[in-house]
């Protein structure tokens, strides 16, 4: 004779031919199709992209300052799906008195950071991404100090694409910008 307990809980879960019961499967799946549903909002609502033109910008990101700072980066990938390249020319923020594109790079044991003046190509069919250590903007002249959490609005201006405002997620200070986009 088998346990009585072993009996019920067989009998709940599997009915008497052995199959589970109807309702038992409706709210499996019900359970299933929320759990997917909100997988996918919860990536809508983290990922940000904007467009213009042929160009996708995904992720425009900065980094928290400390008090008293007076710069801020800026990062972000940009895709261009056209079959021309495109060039970003121009940055403005009113979080700053200026922006700028700037280059890192490290020659000889030697770190440099320069600015870009004649902006950045953007290849037809291609990916750059403006990330720490390379290719970044630079927000000069901070007039708040961006915080963990917030965002702040910028406008990119490309040579054929045109304006796009974007909002830059601003992560906490010691981030790589994998808040809600990994390359």
């Amino acid at each position: 004779m088998s346990h009585p307990f072993k009996t019920a809980a067989h009998a709940l879960l599997f009915g008497r031919r052995g199959a589970f019961p109807r309702k038992f499967e409706e709210r499996l799946g019900f359970a299933v199709f929320v759990l997917a549903l909100l997988f996918v909002s919860a990536h809508g609502v983290l990922a940000h992209e904007f467009k213009v033109g042929d160009l996708e910008i995904e992720h425009p990101w900065s980094r928290a300052t400390p008090a008293g700072a007076k710069v801020a980066g800026g990062y972000f990938t940009v895709t261009n799906k056209g079959s021309a390249p495109d060039r970003l020319v121009s940055i403005s923020s009113d979080v700053s008195d200026k922006a700028e594109l700037h280059q890192m790079s490290v020659k000889d044991g030697v770190m440099t950071m320069r600015p870009v003046a004649e902006g950045l190509e953007i290849p037809a069919g291609g990916k750059v991404a403006l990330a720490p250590g390379g290719y970044h903007l630079m927000f000069i002249g901070l007039k708040r100090q961006p915080k963990q959490g917030e965002k702040f609005a910028a406008t990119l201006t490309f040579e054929k694409a045109g304006p796009v405002t974007v909002d830059f997620a601003v992560e906490g200070m010691g981030e790589m910008g994998g808040m809600d986009h990994a390359d």
